[in-house]
């Protein structure tokens, strides 16, 4: 035992080949961590790559909606990993807005069409050393990647102005903006031909009053007076064409309106859809080039608002003494815009309008006169925009697609009273009216006519149509080729004698002759007065302003 102990003493004091056995143990442990080392480069690495594959996988599928797991699954595949590590693929609403928090900015499912795609993808990386460690032979790898499609269009509604009269464009505008107006023809028509950048137009308005530093939201939120706007619309105007006829044209107008406390909001005007929240001055890469006749015309609508408008006009018309308007404009459907910027599925609407059109007919033999009130009433018309397609890599072949509704329209030979006017919760049914006073012989007359679809119709526009802002007409499916003769076909007329009076043979015949002869001059007094209104009988019009062809790109 002592012996034992003896030997014991003396290896515990012998140092002789420490650092062997210490260098035996390090270089255990260098060993281990090299190995961890190259199975967490592994891991990195395969990270890289499997989030490199994933974000591809969700342009592509961005880029492509209508399949999105198809063509997400082609892209893993490219990649060399099998369909299986493709998850999970989702489509939803993708909300660029600062103000949101990053991961809430893409909801899913998504809010109506959806506009992006999010991709999950999931890989296993085998281990090597680390195994002995962790006991497993692979590391799971799950990344996404969000992208948003960025095929975006402007596109507006209505303005259908085509054709001048000056009179009736001076009465009808200068009532619905508070004054009176006394533009020429040349006038009119050169500020129809000026066009200016709607969101130049909105940085102008800005400054005007002094609103700096704020979103196109706050701005177009805001309650701004028509005379500031029109102001604005003048600055633009200038600064873009110099001067000229339309700028002094625009002037006349702008000083007209100087002293008007009417105020409106901008976003009854423009939508920016996704570009709402950019900073005043920050313009997307989608167009906006509007008509500078087309901008007052509609801010003279949302001015004058549910108010009655009230005018003689005479349009030189044979058989047409003269005409009396009464016309009410509705307001338009709630978040509905003039011009609408967006992607697949937003949509843009006219207002309701309401005419009464009392038309004094020049007369022959017994009838010296007729006097025909004829009320028209056109629905809201809507565009909706159907597909955007980008044409990659030639831009030149891209095309738009919206679908159309006009409004359909109610007509009548009545008696429609002024209350009858504004009051758009419900249709007026009017008793016949007085058409003929002979004193002890009256003729009386009633009327119905409508005209209208539901179904929308696709107009495709061009890329060189959308460059050139064409405007195009959409008519009902049922439009009838005269609304006025459609009213006399259905007119029901009743010959009233007095006490004292004596029949007048051939008196009802005598009436509708005398009508059917001024049928052209009637339809030509309605159209003119809508038209100058921004719409049309069974009609409506719409343009493509801009279009955006970025394609799918990485937001997340």
């Amino acid at each position: 035992m002592r012996g034992i102990l003896l030997l014991m003493r003396r290896f515990g004091a012998d140092e002789r080949g420490n650092f062997a056995m210490i260098s035996a143990g390090l270089m255990t442990l260098l060993i281990g961590c090299a190995g961890l080392a190259i199975d967490l480069g592994t891991i990195f690495a395969d990270r890289r790559k499997t989030q490199s594959t994933a974000d591809l996988a969700a342009i592509v599928a961005a880029a492509n909606l209508n399949n999105p797991v198809n063509a997400a699954s082609a892209t893993v595949t490219q990649n060399n990993y099998p369909a299986s590590a493709l998850v999970k693929v989702e489509t939803g609403t993708y909300t660029a807005n600062s103000a949101i928090a990053p991961q809430a900015r893409f909801v899913t499912p998504a809010i109506g069409i959806p506009n992006a795609a999010r991709v999950t993808l999931t890989t296993q990386t085998p281990l090597y050393f680390a195994r002995y460690l962790t006991g497993a032979s692979s590391f799971k790898i799950s990344t996404t990647a969000t992208a948003t499609s960025t095929e975006m269009a402007t596109f507006a509604i209505g303005s259908r102005l085509l054709a001048v009269n000056g009179g009736v464009v001076n009465a009808l505008l200068g009532s619905m903006l508070g004054t009176s107006l006394s533009l020429s023809v040349m006038d009119y028509n050169s500020l129809i031909s000026a066009k200016i950048d709607a969101l130049d137009f909105l940085s102008a308005l800005a400054t005007r009053i002094n609103l700096t530093g704020v979103s196109y939201s706050d701005l177009l939120s805001s309650n701004i007076k028509v005379g500031d706007i029109m102001a604005a619309a003048l600055t633009t105007q200038q600064i873009t064409n110099g001067a000229g006829a339309a700028t002094t044209a625009l002037s006349t107008i702008s000083q007209a309106v100087t002293g008007s406390s009417t105020k409106i909001s901008p976003g009854t005007l423009i939508d920016l859809g996704p570009f709402a929240n950019l900073t005043v001055g920050q313009k997307p890469k989608v167009g906006a080039s509007v008509s500078v006749f087309d901008l007052v015309n509609t801010v003279a609508q949302i001015a004058n608002g549910n108010h009655q408008i009230a005018t003689s006009v005479n349009l030189g018309l044979p058989g047409i003494a003269n005409v009396s308007v009464i016309a009410t404009i509705g307001e338009r459907p709630v978040g509905s815009s003039w011009i609408a910027m967006g992607t697949q599925g937003v949509s843009v609407h006219t207002a309701q309008t309401r005419i009464l059109a009392t038309i004094n007919v020049l007369g022959s033999g017994a009838v010296s006169a007729i006097n025909l009130p004829v009320y028209v009433e056109v629905a809201s018309g809507t565009a909706t925009l159907n597909a955007v397609s980008c044409g990659r890599p030639n831009i030149s072949t891209s095309q738009v697609t919206v679908g159309v509704t006009p409004g359909i329209v109610d007509a009548w030979i009545g008696n429609v009273t002024v209350a009858d006017m504004t009051n758009f919760a419900t249709k007026p049914n009017p008793p016949p009216a007085m058409l003929v006073n002979l004193g002890l012989v009256t003729v009386t007359g009633l009327a119905h006519a409508g005209m209208g679809n539901t179904t929308p119709t696709n107009v495709n526009f061009s890329y060189s149509e959308i460059q050139s802002g064409t405007k195009k007409t959409v008519t009902t499916t049922n439009f009838l080729s005269s609304l006025t003769g459609s009213l006399l076909g259905d007119l029901s007329l009743t010959i009233n004698v007095g006490p004292l009076g004596l029949p007048i043979p051939g008196l009802g015949a005598l009436v509708m002759s005398i009508l059917n002869g001024v049928t052209s001059s009637i339809d030509q007094v309605l159209a003119s007065l809508l038209a100058t209104l921004g719409i049309g009988l069974g009609q409506v019009d719409v343009w493509v302003l801009g279009i955006r062809c970025d394609g799918a790109v990485l937001v997340n």
